[in-house]
């Protein structure tokens, strides 16, 4: 089983027994409760078939379509897609996987198949900001996204008051240049002690190494208090606003050894004024951060997002 690398638009997927509005004994529409719910994404060369097999492999479990997007990119002729789904409890999920492994082969796909009730288990970074960190951790404990965080690593002590009062556990690793490596190792062994799946960047002010970046990548999670590609680096809002800008925004995207050259998850703008100061900037501009990383973070937990090459497939 191969990790998808990438993601058509949301059109419905149906067959016989695969039905999006299939009605349950209790009134409700989607799958039953006494499913298991599956999340399948995909990634190949794009030709005829692809959703029929896809369709007709979750009709053979007795399977019912809860969501699926799909988009053929044309200038790459690749074709992705995400599919959600319900099958009965009795089907072994080894057998699932033997049947998709045959329809991957068959259409050399990347693919992967997730649990779709399983939590992300995350480690979120951060360094003296905490308006990012502070909103994961509430829309975590009320459940508005699929995340367990299972550790807060800071390389500033303060942090470890923020982590203490959530009851969650706290790493300090203060970093330098003479210790950055034994760090970052350190880091690679929490993420194994934890069984971490998602490392966030939640406003960490420090740059990770090449080798971190391109071990983990399609893993790490950066909020970039700029809107990426321009004023890169630090201090976007004060050089912005030397600029004079009109818009302001912020972008989360994939970590890779280029500094925030990642693919783009997610992006947003705001307007502001000629009258605002560098100060007002920045403060105009923690909400919109706060806001585009949480949407990142879900769409990655909920397995949304799919890279295709430098760039993102998102089905929101």
């Amino acid at each position: 089983m191969s990790k998808v690398d990438g993601a058509k638009s949301c059109a419905p997927l149906r067959s016989e027994r695969c039905n999006q509005d299939t009605e349950n004994q209790d009134g409700s529409f989607g799958s039953k409760a006494s499913d298991m719910v599956y999340i399948l994404t995909l990634a190949c060369d794009d030709r005829p078939g692809i959703v029929a097999s896809v369709a007709g492999t979750i009709a053979e479990f007795n399977g019912n379509i809860i969501e699926s997007s799909q988009f053929g990119d044309p200038e790459t002729n690749r074709f992705f897609m995400r599919v959600k789904f319900g099958a009965d409890k009795g089907a072994e999920r080894a057998d699932l996987l033997n049947r998709f492994s045959e329809v991957g082969e068959k259409y050399a796909m990347q693919w992967r198949l997730y649990d779709g009730d399983k939590k992300t288990r995350t480690i979120i970074m951060a360094s003296k900001t905490d308006h990012c960190i502070n909103d994961l951790i509430y829309r975590t404990r009320i459940g508005a996204m699929p995340v367990e965080i299972v550790r807060v690593v800071s390389n500033h002590e303060s942090v470890g008051a923020l982590a203490k009062a959530n009851d969650l556990a706290f790493t300090y690793l203060p970093v330098n240049k003479e210790n950055k490596a034994a760090q970052e190792q350190a880091l690679r062994g929490l993420m194994a002690q934890d069984q971490c799946e998602l490392i966030v960047l939640a406003r960490y002010m420090q740059i990770l190494s090449n080798d971190l970046s391109s071990d983990y990548f399609g893993t790490i999670i950066n909020i970039h208090h700029s809107f990426l590609p321009g004023f890169k680096g630090a201090k976007p809002y004060h050089r912005a606003h030397a600029r004079g800008v009109k818009l302001i925004g912020a972008t989360a995207h994939y970590v890779t050894p280029d500094l925030d050259e990642g693919p783009i998850i997610e992006q947003e703008t705001e307007r502001v004024t000629h009258a605002m100061s560098a100060k007002d900037l920045v403060a105009a501009g923690r909400d919109i951060e706060r806001r585009v990383l949480s949407r990142a973070v879900k769409y990655h937990c909920e397995h949304r997002v799919l890279i295709n090459d430098g760039r993102t497939v998102v089905f929101t």
